[in-house]
């Protein structure tokens, strides 16, 4: 169902009086583009567009699954179970495998990107010993980008898994926590923020919030008032320019500009 709206100046500025304070990033108001039907049963915790193709990677134990969705109708066209014991997080594909973070399980689950099949996995205290848990992930085409629910993003080498460096991201004097699911864009490190429907533009080279993309007039009324329901998933589509957003239990992905 498409539509395109821009986001009233009084959104904006309730927006910006909630990120009152020197030095704080902007807030972007969005134009909504489109929406797409999305399974509201899907706990998304990574979403990306690879060779033009919609993958979706998703939560909750024994309900964990990695999945190639056709994003005209939303439904699964390939679709993967984690382990029982496996809680699914971030996704993200390099050099023909995909990435899938778990969250407490201690691994990345390595998947061969045109066959989907499991071939392996890289525990993350081997990238760092103080690595426990994954959230998010993606690459700026040098080094995989990981969170962990913090504040800092650690650079990793895609080759040998040995963490280049860690940053901490910050709004101004303020560390920004609860980095999630990420998405490089432009330059740019994307990153939703747990329980709140706003992704952060960062800085890859400093860390600093550049401006606040604001979802939160884009929240299906169908989850509403549900608190686990957030803002949760990113995906940029290189080839065609599009930006993609959804969340937890969401019934729609939009499609949106800045």
């Amino acid at each position: 169902m498409p539509a395109a709206i821009l986001l009233t100046a009084a959104t904006a500025l309730g927006a910006v009086m909630w990120s009152s304070g020197a030095g704080d990033a902007p807030i972007i108001p969005v134009k909504l583009v489109q929406s797409y039907p999305h399974d509201p049963s899907s706990f998304v915790q990574g979403l990306i567009v690879h060779n033009g193709q919609l993958m979706e990677g998703t939560g909750h134990y024994g309900e964990s699954r990695l999945r190639t969705v056709d994003l005209e109708t939303g439904r699964p066209i390939v679709d993967r179970a984690l382990n029982g014991n496996e809680f699914g997080e971030g996704i993200c594909v390099w050099d023909n495998t995909i990435l899938q973070l778990t969250w407490k399980a201690g691994y990345i689950i390595l998947w061969d990107a045109k066959t989907m099949k499991r071939t392996g996995y890289v525990r993350l205290s081997d990238i760092d010993r103080r690595l426990k848990q994954g959230w998010g992930i993606t690459h700026d085409g040098t080094h995989l980008i990981i969170s962990d629910g913090s504040a800092d993003l650690r650079f990793v080498d895609p080759k040998t898994f040995r963490m280049v460096r860690r940053l901490r991201i910050r709004d101004g004097s303020r560390s920004v926590s609860n980095l999630n699911e990420l998405e490089f864009v432009n330059g740019q490190v994307f990153a939703n923020i747990w329980y709140k429907d706003l992704i952060a533009q960062i800085d890859p080279k400093t860390g600093r919030v550049k401006g606040w993309l604001d979802l939160r007039p884009l929240r299906p009324a169908a989850v509403r008032g549900q608190r686990e329901a957030v803002l949760n998933g990113i995906a940029y589509d290189k080839q065609k320019k599009r930006l993609f957003v959804t969340g937890k239990n969401w019934p729609l992905l939009h499609e949106i500009r800045f």
